[in-house]
């Protein structure tokens, strides 16, 4: 790669794989900055309805990473439906990212869902207590609470497509709204849709807590690189 004048430092190619860098050196390849090895950034976004959860998008609408300027390479944490709002993570550690999102670690997130139909009965959120079944079998129990006539709150550690949505349609009520409220240890608090705010350490201290545990240690989101690590974005 440094033969071939992808890498540069201080905006100029070099040649000399012995070259001598430390921190201070503006290092990139192929134009694109290497991040320092241990640097970890989580950002919370509250991310509005019509903004995509990818890193790019080949329709050019926005994204969620498109709302956070960062000298690093953001990825969304998972995945929230182009109209579902509320509590997205951004980061560049993919372990991170693996250990809150794999289904086997149970980290749990929060939605809060306004459905459509009558009034939701008690024998609906027995249902959902229990777990439903959907076409691609049937779910974890699931944390409910009603929180209006036709309002829930969800909290499921699952993270399969439309979920929440699914799940509420299998006992009779489609879902018109559908907000994450929680992720893990980390609630949505007041921020309003579009903005985001980087986590404090002891932040993300909980969060790594929330996604402790053996199964799947040493794996690595497929789209995300280890913080520090080199990478080209994937195509």
């Amino acid at each position: 790669m440094i033969r071939a004048g992808r890498v540069t430092v201080a905006g100029a190619p070099v040649s000399d794989p012995a070259r001598d860098v430390d921190e201070r050196d503006a290092i990139a390849v192929d134009g694109e900055p290497v991040t320092p090895p241990g640097t970890r950034v989580v950002y919370a976004v509250n991310k509005p309805a019509g903004v995509v959860s990818t890193a790019s998008d080949p329709q050019r609408r926005p994204t969620v990473v498109s709302l956070v300027a960062s000298e690093v390479r953001l990825y969304p944490v998972g995945r929230l439906d182009v109209d579902t709002t509320g509590l997205i993570l951004l980061t560049n550690d993919g372990e991170l990212a693996h250990r809150l999102t794999h289904p086997r670690f149970e980290v749990d997130k929060t939605y809060r869902a306004t459905v459509a139909g009558p009034p939701i009965a008690d024998a609906t959120l027995r249902a959902l207590r229990r777990g439903v079944m959907l076409d691609d079998g049937p779910t974890a129990p699931a944390r409910v609470r009603r929180l209006g006539d036709r309002e829930l709150e969800l909290t499921i550690h699952q993270g399969r497509k439309r979920q929440v949505k699914r799940m509420c349609e299998a006992v009779g009520h489609r879902v018109r709204s559908l907000a994450r409220v929680r992720f893990g240890p980390l609630e949505l608090g007041d921020l309003r849709p579009g903005e985001h705010r980087e986590l404090t350490t002891d932040e993300i201290a909980a969060l790594q807590a929330a996604g402790a545990g053996d199964v799947g240690a040493g794996q690595v989101h497929a789209d995300i690189p280890q913080a520090g690590a080199s990478y080209r974005q994937r195509e």
